[in-house]
């Protein structure tokens, strides 16, 4: 008993080694990028990229914070995020409780268009002209957001969690009076908590990253998402050093390699702080709702 116990804390020891050996591994980028956004352009072109800085500069933070338009394109972004973010929740929720169940009598119908939908599509110019010309959604911070408030592949995983939730629950609550509504507000939901985050991160995190739209539909430059804004300004700013010519001396006032580091930290921190808090749902939901149909 004692060999066992022993060779269970030698076992347990190995394993927490591995884990923060792996811990530290999927950190070590992170930081090698928050190292490099603040690192001196001169010291990153002349020392590449280093884990401690070599000459501290927060001139590329400067560089992409010195105008209000990135404050209105973040208003913008997160307006965006919330807002689709719900939407795209009531929706796909509401389609795949819809075809999860087997009363609906033209579930499997519903369920192949939405395939076809996965398999085909329109092209980019029917995409534009149904946006534009047809629904009236150009130059509106909607052309932003109901494009993408439904994505097939995660209706089929909520409808495969929506599923597994035992039909007593539904039964029951039907034999008191509960409606659809009620039963999809009152039961399937409250239990499927882990999906619905896992599918509402992935949702938020889609809404965040998104700039396409905005470079299909968007003119107005207060209208302009957070992406895109970023993505003009690294334009910029490669374009100027590309004008310098091989001179470090000149390159290293336009910091186009730090200026790169520090958009990412900027448009990721806000992701990276709502993870922690949907962490258990998310992994819950993410192994549920795939296994199980």
């Amino acid at each position: 008993m004692k060999t066992r116990n022993t060779s269970d804390r030698i076992l347990l020891g190995i394993f927490y080694c591995v884990i923060t050996l792996f811990a530290f591994i999927c950190v070590l980028p992170f930081w090698l990028l928050i190292s490099s956004s603040v690192t001196d352009e001169l010291s990153l072109i002349q020392n590449g990229y280093n884990l401690i800085p070599t000459k501290l500069s927060f001139e590329a933070y400067r560089l992409i914070l010195n105008t209000s338009v990135i404050y209105k394109s973040y208003a913008v972004t997160l307006t965006v995020t919330i807002v689709g973010t719900v939407i795209s929740l009531i929706v796909t929720s509401g389609i795949a409780y819809a075809i999860s169940e087997k009363r609906l009598k033209y579930a499997g119908a519903i369920s192949f268009f939405l395939y076809l939908t996965i398999l085909f599509n329109g092209g980019l110019v029917a995409y534009y002209l149904l946006i534009v010309k047809y629904l009236h959604m150009g130059n509106t911070i909607w052309a932003l957001i109901l494009p993408g408030v439904l994505s097939p592949y995660y209706v089929y995983m909520l409808r495969n969690f929506f599923r597994s939730v035992p039909e007593s629950l539904s039964e029951s609550a039907r034999i008191d009076g509960a409606n659809d509504m009620t039963v999809l507000l009152r039961i399937i939901i409250p239990v499927s908590l882990p999906a619905m985050s896992t599918i509402g991160l992935f949702y938020a995190i889609g809404f965040w990253n998104e700039w396409f739209r905005a470079l299909l539909f968007i003119e107005k430059p207060e209208l302009y998402p957070l992406q895109y804004i970023i993505m003009s300004i690294i334009r910029n700013v490669e374009f100027a050093s590309s004008m310098v010519n091989g001179n470090q001396q000149i390159a290293a006032v336009v910091p186009a390699f730090s200026a790169r580091m520090a958009t990412t930290v900027i448009t990721i921190g806000p992701i990276i702080f709502l993870y922690p808090f949907l962490q258990r749902y998310f992994i819950r939901g993410l192994v549920m709702g795939a296994v199980k149909g």
